[in-house]
């Protein structure tokens, strides 16, 4: 069995934590032994420690290539889409390379499952029984549906031709009223999780045509166009926990404290959850079934049931992402100005940026901890606490964190875009 982790979404209903660079899967939000993980590592683990010898490979896109290899060890395999295009693209993309880089088997069961949700061990487990229908079994696709805990109108249905644990599936429903998921769990119906399980053979075939031509492709998910169309097809039900903690108010369904940074909570605060990645204090007072979230970006302060409906709200906004997670460490904007833009940047001790220039802008490098390297058109300056170092425009340059590093950089000039930058080996 092979597992491929769908790890490729912005997670615009997380913001303003998660951005159009850093998405909700990086966010480290999970308490686990007096440290945080994030979704992804938290989802890596469990994997790992059900199934330790099977192989992983997560499908990203291109975007989030190098921060995602920071969260990775070096055996878990990645498989990059060159534009998004929804989760059907991108499986379809990540079979291919299966097959014809890694050489795994026509015959091979795959399972493909997301990273957004919060479950225990015993969900992992489910897998193998997938796995094994897939094998033994004349179905062609094997989902895994979640026993409802209620009627929830956030979630797809899928109806089984039975209540036994594994059946025949009859069809699948569209995100229903409250009335009418009573209906469907009356029948059995089953949550739609988007975790399934094929031969490899299987996807290949869907992946033929579509891997032609990537960008013109429709942005359509696996449920849409393959799942829905599949005459051949059977469920297992799973009825341990489960949760989407793609909204703020799911997330802060299973997160084991109420705040995160520098939060105070007065006395009458009932079932609200603040979490804060600013220096700055954040006091609470009389919240009730709220939810606050600081991040560079932005600050959000929501009804918890309201939050769900966050996307909209955010697509209207078009300011400049203030806080990224690099390959190399982290960088914040603290100051935009006409004609500046200060960040705080942060490398990781080994690490270095890119060696690179622009046309249209001049840099001022100030070094506020910690020991380095700067190469100045292929010429090595060691710097430390309190250099300064200037860097017009058109000259090449890079640094290299010795130690881990701090620097303030200012960006000065009329025409200041992610765009101009020139890379060089």
């Amino acid at each position: 069995m092979q597992i491929i982790l769908l790890s490729g979404g912005s997670g615009k209903r997380l913001w303003p934590l998660s951005n159009e660079i850093r998405s909700k899967q990086f966010i480290k939000i999970f308490s686990n032994g007096g440290n945080y993980e994030s979704m992804l590592q938290k989802v890596l683990r469990q994997i790992q420690e059900v199934h330790s010898e099977i192989s992983i490979t997560i499908s990203t896109s291109k975007t989030q290539e190098k921060i995602l290899k920071k969260y990775i060890d070096s055996d878990v395999e990645i498989s990059s889409e060159p534009c998004r295009r929804n989760t059907f693209p991108a499986i379809a993309l990540t079979a291919a390379f299966l097959h014809d880089v890694k050489k795994i088997p026509a015959d091979e069961p795959i399972l493909i499952c997301p990273v957004d949700s919060y479950v225990d061990n015993n969900f992992f487990e489910s897998f193998k029984i997938m796995a094994e229908l897939v094998k033994n079994s004349p179905t062609n696709l094997v989902l895994l549906g979640i026993n409802p805990t209620y009627p929830s109108e956030k979630y797809g249905y899928i109806i089984p031709a039975s209540k036994e644990n594994i059946s025949k599936v009859l069809e699948f429903k569209e995100k229903p009223d409250a009335e009418t998921a009573e209906k469907y769990i009356e029948r059995g119906g089953l949550w739609n999780g988007g975790v399934f399980a094929c031969k490899l053979s299987y996807l290949l075939k869907k992946a033929d045509e579509i891997l032609k031509n990537y960008s013109s492709l429709p942005n359509i998910s696996f449920d849409y166009a393959v799942s829905e169309n599949e005459k051949n097809i059977s469920v297992v039900r799973y009825s341990g926990e489960w949760k989407d903690v793609g909204t703020w108010n799911t997330l802060t369904e299973v997160m084991e404290e109420n705040s995160i940074g520098k939060v105070y909570f007065d006395s009458t605060c009932e079932n609200s959850h603040v979490i804060n990645e600013t220096d700055t204090p954040i006091i609470a007072m009389g919240l009730k079934n709220v939810v606050v979230a600081a991040s560079p970006d932005g600050i959000l302060i929501s009804d918890k049931n309201r939050s769900s409906f966050i996307k909209p709200l955010v697509d209207n906004i078009h300011e400049q992402i203030r806080f990224a997670e690099k390959s190399y460490g982290t960088y914040k904007v603290i100051d935009i100005d006409e004609n500046s833009l200060t960040i705080k940047v942060v490398l990781n001790e080994g690490h270095k940026m890119r060696y690179h220039s622009h046309e249209h802008r001049d840099e001022v490098w100030t070094v506020i901890e910690g020991k380095g390297r700067i190469i100045l058109d292929d010429e090595i300056k060691f710097v430390e606490v309190g250099d300064v170092v200037k860097i017009p425009a058109g000259m090449k340059h890079t640094i290299i964190a010795d130690t881990n590093l701090k620097v303030i950089e200012v960006q000065i000039g009329r025409d200041i875009t992610v765009e101009d930058k020139i890379l060089w080996e």
